[in-house]
């Protein structure tokens, strides 16, 4: 990383004690993790409390960026969201880095006046405010880039999500492996969307049927993850595909993300665990509706991501993603493993 002198580099010296708000999900959360990451190498000795929620919470104290974690960050009662103000305040934090970027944290900073500690994010009157006004119209990672930059923290190169200290700080738990649950060889993540979504935003269930059979002939094992809305479509190909493993809502998030890590390829649509495994490494394929902002919700990481986008997500071709598979060498591979 290249460092350049900023006007605030003297006053990060004197940083002992920084707060990091971020409210959001999973996907949001990794997003995060990757400014925070140059955060801690810009603070270098100061103590790290996140400000998150339960959703969170046990990756977050899992990850080596943070020396606290508080998951009550979003109080819905006014009592209970005076105290965590009062809570934030008798800190006396030296830095506060808001990563939510929401209209409660606003509040949150608002309550904190007239006096506010040192803030980054993008509210007028704070030290370091970013009030870059398109920053709404920018992806989630360049936004944080750019929040950066305003805080005195350059960003050299594009910010990715990287679960890489995962393994290691769970020391790769038998229960993280593949073998674990029957996977041997070669394999290759499907992450529908359920069959209740809305049908522009989601590949439909005989698509990912067919892909699943494509998959399964060229020697590598279809595994499909996902939630209690994913049930049916895990099923469903399942029930078609005898090779295919059907690990919908088995796996925790730590497992989720030790399959990501040495799987193949991914393939689905644009929900949270394709995140988590673009976040991992491994090489994705999104389905992304042109019609939603398709700039704004693709996954980043450092394995690759192919974004197929239409304006109705199941008129995409299995043929165009199983050739995509096959340019990428997920087939050749297995064939000569």
């Amino acid at each position: 990383m290249i460092w350049r002198k900023s006007a605030s580099e003297g006053e990060t010296n004197s940083v002992n004690r920084v707060l990091v708000i971020q409210l959001g999900g999973v996907a949001s959360f990794l997003q995060a993790l990757a400014a925070v990451k140059l955060i801690r190498e810009r603070h270098v000795g100061a103590r790290f409390t996140l400000l998150t929620t339960e959703a969170t919470k046990e990756l977050a104290e899992k990850s080596p960026y943070f020396d606290a974690v508080e998951a009550d960050g979003k109080p819905t009662e006014p009592q209970a969201i005076t105290k965590l103000i009062a809570r934030i305040r008798a800190a006396k934090y030296d830095m506060i880095y808001d990563l939510e970027g929401s209209s409660r944290t606003n509040n949150y900073f608002q309550g904190l006046r007239p006096w506010p500690p040192k803030w980054s994010g993008p509210i007028a009157g704070a030290s370091h405010a970013y009030l870059d006004p398109n920053r709404n119209d920018l992806h989630p990672m360049l936004r944080l880039a750019g929040q950066l930059n305003a805080a005195g923290i350059p960003v050299s190169g594009p910010l990715e999500p990287d679960l890489s200290w995962l393994r290691q700080t769970l020391r790769d738990a038998p229960r993280l492996r593949p073998d674990y649950f029957g996977i041997h060889g070669r394999y290759v993540l499907l992450l529908p969307r359920g069959s209740k979504a809305d049908p522009g935003r989601c590949w439909p269930e005989e698509k990912y049927i067919d892909l699943a059979k494509r998959i399964s002939r060229n020697g590598v094992t279809p595994v499909v993850l996902g939630g209690a809305d994913e049930r049916n479509v895990g099923a469903a190909i399942a029930k078609e595909v005898a090779s295919a493993k059907n690990l919908v809502t088995r796996p925790d998030l730590f497992q989720c993300i030790g399959l990501a890590e040495r799987a193949s390829f991914a393939v689905g649509d644009d929900v949270e665990l394709m995140h988590v495994a673009a976040a991992a490494g491994t090489p994705s394929l999104v389905f992304l509706s042109s019609l939603h902002r398709p700039d704004l919700a693709a996954p980043k990481g450092k394995g690759g991501v192919v974004e197929f986008t239409a304006a109705v997500i199941a008129d995409l071709p299995v043929d165009q993603v199983e050739r995509q598979l096959r340019n990428c060498g997920v087939f050749r591979e297995a064939q000569t493993a």
